[in-house]
């Protein structure tokens, strides 16, 4: 087994970091505000609605996901390797933060009495049933939760805190991981936010609290997104009032 880097050079900002966070930013802000542009291609290559957002989103995630893959494979090795030593442990704990987050958004959303979908929600849940299941699962299982643990959990908080404090950092993670899924919609709509300031807030929690795990805040948000996709794909349309 190879000798694991010291924790300053795996949380030491690179240059494969500098290339995956700046390729994400750039492109969220050429979807948020020139988008449109992307039109007349599409409508060229004859692709539906579904069809587009899905090669829109796969062609996004893939890109920043080969950076952030390459990136972070260091920390990714010894995260698995942490978490192979105690399998009992996050084959109970993986499961058992997702339901926590469930219950916790849902008392959030609750006690805010904003229980509202956001344009983002209905989105995934228009893609989900218009694409097969073997093409949505790489996607919304495995590359984009991916991706958002790279930016927001272990560069927002993994690195960034080497350079100011963790609980700020934590404040910052949630805080851009749900505004960077509704502003391109809603603005920065609190009443859209809601239910993503609580699955940040548990996937913070989670992050922080394996000491900074970006393997199991991975699962977990992985997991989330699975039983989604699953119910989604299970319940009659009519069920979402389709």
């Amino acid at each position: 087994m190879g000798k694991i880097p010291a924790p300053g050079r795996l949380y030491a900002f690179n240059g494969l970091d500098a290339v995956a966070s700046g390729l994400y930013l750039g492109l969220m802000l050429f979807a948020a505000f020139a988008g449109a542009l992307l039109a007349p291609l599409l409508q060229s290559l004859r692709a539906t609605q579904a069809a587009a957002s899905y090669a829109v989103n796969l062609a996004f995630y893939a890109s920043v996901g080969i950076f952030a893959f390459l990136a972070a494979r260091r920390v990714l090795s010894r995260d698995t390797r942490i978490l192979a030593t105690r399998p009992w442990f996050t084959l109970a704990m993986v499961p058992a933060s997702v339901v926590a987050m469930l219950v916790f958004t849902a008392i959030l959303v609750t006690a805010s009495g904003q229980a509202r979908a956001s344009e983002n929600q209905l989105g995934i849940q228009s893609l989900i049933e218009n694409v097969p299941a073997w093409l949505i699962v790489p996607l919304l299982v495995v590359v984009g939760p991916f991706v958002e643990e790279y930016i927001f959990r272990h560069l927002l908080i993994g690195k960034l805190s080497g350079r100011l404090n963790t609980w700020v950092c934590c404040a910052i993670s949630v805080v851009l991981f749900a505004g960077i899924h509704v502003f391109r919609n809603e603005g920065l709509s609190t009443q859209a936010m809601v239910p993503y300031l609580g699955m940040g807030a548990v996937l913070v929690a989670v992050y922080v609290w394996t000491g900074k795990n970006l393997m199991f805040s991975f699962l977990v948000h992985a997991g989330k997104n699975l039983l989604a996709v699953l119910l989604i794909y299970a319940l009659p349309p009519q069920f979402f009032g389709a």
